[in-house]
């Protein structure tokens, strides 16, 4: 139950505290405070750790099976919000104490972990263990709320656990680390508690992969998007610039990228930093105000793969589920199927409503 130092945002101290949960979990604390207090009533319930990867031989890309999170948390009431602070006297929640600034934990219902079972290879079927670590993240004491509403400083401190995150989990080898949060039921959303995650992959997915390649061969995203002018520019700050890109595959999609190459977070300044975490609430604000209603939404963040530093542009990407208001950007059968997306609207009509906003 240590409190470490972590590098200070703008002259202020970060803190993150390590516990170890009654379940065996590894609980973080960050704030900028030391977090103090004993914990309040724990559950030590079985964590189950299955599950396993399966090569899709005509896709050429892992799938993983995680039959143990079948009857994972669905929906619960305020009452019983588990990422809510356990009260004094109260049941137990994932985070046995009263108050705290940010909260990362291993996910209960986790797919990919260390402690995964052996796997034996058949002739016909190509397995592997599924190897990897997830996290949740828990913006918040409050049980509702934003990206844009949590404030820049808590923002910036969602940025330092991200880095800190990637920092920890490259070190222990793993090849893909993507914090990204899911928002609204329109994306499957069953807690609605201000949240996102990590999942820290043991293999470069096929996605990142050929991203990869495509930066390897001389891409260069920084020129590319910022090279399309000003008609797909939403907003920008010194160091970043959020963009439609003219490729977008969902209406109001939009790209956070910054000006000048990074491999990932853990290699910002203090300018590009700010300048981050500040466009992250800007997007988010304007999402929610293009059709007056909460705009549900997948956010991911894309720092570069293990071994491939040297060329990787990192980009974090929104993608917006609601076309119009109250409509759903549904993925239908050609889609799914193909892989070929049809947009409602074109980028730049939709980098210029974004950026009236």
């Amino acid at each position: 139950m240590v409190n470490s130092p972590l590098p200070k945002i703008k002259g202020q101290n970060v803190y993150r505290r390590n516990f170890i949960k009654a379940d065996g979990r590894e609980l973080l604390l960050y704030g900028y405070a030391p977090h103090q207090g004993d914990p309040l009533t724990q559950t030590d319930d079985p964590v189950a750790k299955g599950g396993e990867l399966r090569w899709h031989p005509l896709r050429q890309e892992w799938n993983i099976y995680a039959p143990h999170r079948q009857n994972r948390t669905f929906k619960p009431s305020a009452a019983q919000d588990p990422l809510a602070p356990t009260k004094i006297g109260g049941p137990a929640t994932e985070i046995p104490f009263s108050d705290f600034e940010l909260a990362i934990f291993e996910n209960k219902f986790t797919s990919l972990h260390f402690e995964a079972p052996e796997v034996t290879d058949l002739p016909s079927l190509n397995k592997a263990r599924a190897l990897g670590h997830c996290d949740v993240i828990v913006y918040t004491t409050e049980g509702t709320g934003s990206l844009y509403t949590i404030g820049q400083d808590k923002r910036r401190l969602l940025l330092s656990a991200w880095t800190d995150r990637y920092i920890t989990l490259r070190k222990k080898g793993l090849s893909f680390i993507m914090p990204f949060e899911s928002r609204g039921e329109a994306v499957g959303v069953t807690l609605h508690h201000p949240h996102g995650q990590i999942y820290a992959f043991n293999y470069i997915p096929p996605t990142q992969k050929k991203m990869a390649e495509v930066f390897a061969n001389g891409f260069d995203l920084v020129e590319n998007m910022v090279g399309f002018g000003d008609a797909y520019t939403i907003a920008e700050t010194q160091s970043f610039k959020a963009i439609c890109p003219p490729y977008a595959r969902f209406p109001y999609e939009s790209w956070i990228v910054p000006t000048e190459r990074k491999a990932g977070p853990w290699e910002f300044s203090e300018i590009e930093q700010e300048d981050f975490a500040y466009l992250l609430g800007d997007m988010t604000r304007r999402y929610d105000a293009l059709f007056d209603e909460t705009m549900p939404y997948m956010l991911s963040l894309q720092a570069a793969p293990k071994g491939h530093e040297e060329s990787w542009h990192f980009n974090a990407q929104f993608y917006p589920m609601h076309r119009s208001k109250g409509r759903v950007k549904y993925l239908a059968s050609v889609e799914q199927a193909t892989g070929s997306f049809t947009v409602d609207i074109m980028p730049e009509q939709a980098a210029e409503k974004l950026r009236a906003l």
